[in-house]
């Protein structure tokens, strides 16, 4: 059945994110429309609400108890994701969540069972998977243009942040496995597989901030493929990953954060031949935000929950086996 009206949604939190990415694209989808902006600060919330609609609203319990929202947007600190999901699902709302959904495997398994015993949708909003580039890498791989699939590689990292960035706080769950890291772990998933296991990896952590700053994990499928992902805050940008099969290779630039209007581009290798195929430009942000809609007038989130869930154990099973190396990058952790 069509929905008669838009999804109602209600924002808890200004971040950064919710101002550049994810509430411009909210304005591209004609079947949602924001009805109402939480914040601590009620000069944050009228600026915001100033600009994409909605009534401005001071606190998040007062956004939650309001019968004018139909699902939230939850734009906080990682830290704070898994108490506010679980309030907003209790309240009867759909909820969209900043990616990582929550800072721990178990929270999340939690905030996914209560969502589909409720009947409502949970996403997770790491909306590259939503951009199409990545469907027309998978066609690629279908066609056979590099063979077999054997191995991927996977980076994500970017120069230090400035100081008292929310991701330098522990306290907040920082850190540039949650931040970062989700993006290669999620490549892996993608295009190796739900049922990856780590197998070795490393997170150094910070000489003033005391998260960790950098990471490698070692991935394997059961049918014996590998992923190579690397992420941090102490790096040149990349943002990419390489498909290394029997015939070829397939590499993806600007992979995980394209704007709008950009057009990326796919650079097929083999032996005897580069080709470049420059594809249409997408907005992922509104590509995610279609996408939740279509499963809120559906019902239900069991479409994503199985994704979620295997994004957040590898995440968990990075942190549980990963070396703990100081920041010593000159000559290895001890410095020599």
């Amino acid at each position: 059945m069509k929905n008669e009206r838009p999804v109602r949604l209600g924002i808890l939190g200004c971040s950064d994110i919710a101002r550049r990415r994810t509430l411009p694209a909210a304005l591209k989808v004609p079947e949602l429309t924001v009805t109402a902006v939480a914040s601590r600060s009620e000069d944050n919330a009228r600026a915001v609400a100033a600009r994409f609609g909605g009534e401005a609203v001071v606190g998040y319990e007062a956004l939650l108890e309001s019968p004018d929202v139909d699902a939230v947007y939850v734009s906080l600190p990682t830290g704070l994701h898994h108490d506010w999901i679980v309030r907003a699902l209790r309240a009867g709302k759909h909820v969209l969540a900043e990616k990582p959904l929550t800072a721990r495997y178990p929270d999340t398994v939690t905030a996914v069972r209560l969502a589909d015993s409720r009947g409502l949708t949970l996403m997770e909003n790491l909306t590259f998977t939503q951009h199409s580039l990545h469907d027309a890498v998978r066609e690629m791989l279908d066609e056979g243009g590099i063979g077999e699939l054997r191995s991927l590689t996977s980076e994500f990292g970017f120069p230090p942040l400035p100081p008292g960035n929310v991701r330098y706080q522990p306290e907040l769950a920082g850190g540039s496995l949650l931040d970062a890291g989700v993006y290669p772990l999620a490549a892996a998933s993608m295009f190796l597989g739900p049922d990856l296991d780590v197998v070795g990896a490393t997170l150094r952590m910070g000489t003033e901030a005391k998260v960790d700053v950098a990471g490698d994990a070692l991935l394997c499928a059961p049918d014996g493929r590998t992923a190579h992902v690397s992420f941090g805050f102490e790096h040149a940008y990349r943002c990419a990953y390489t498909l290394w099969g029997s015939e070829g290779r397939i590499i993806v630039d600007r992979a995980f954060t394209p704007p709008p209007d950009f057009r990326p581009t796919v650079r097929l290798e083999r032996a005897d031949e580069v080709r470049e195929r420059v594809l249409p430009a997408d907005d992922q942000f509104a590509g995610t935000l279609a996408c939740f809609v279509r499963a809120v007038t559906g019902g239900g989130s069991a479409a994503h929950s199985a994704d979620v869930i295997a994004r957040a154990r590898l995440v968990s099973q990075v942190q549980g086996r990963a070396r703990l190396l100081g920041n010593g990058w000159s000559g290895g952790a001890d410095g020599r």
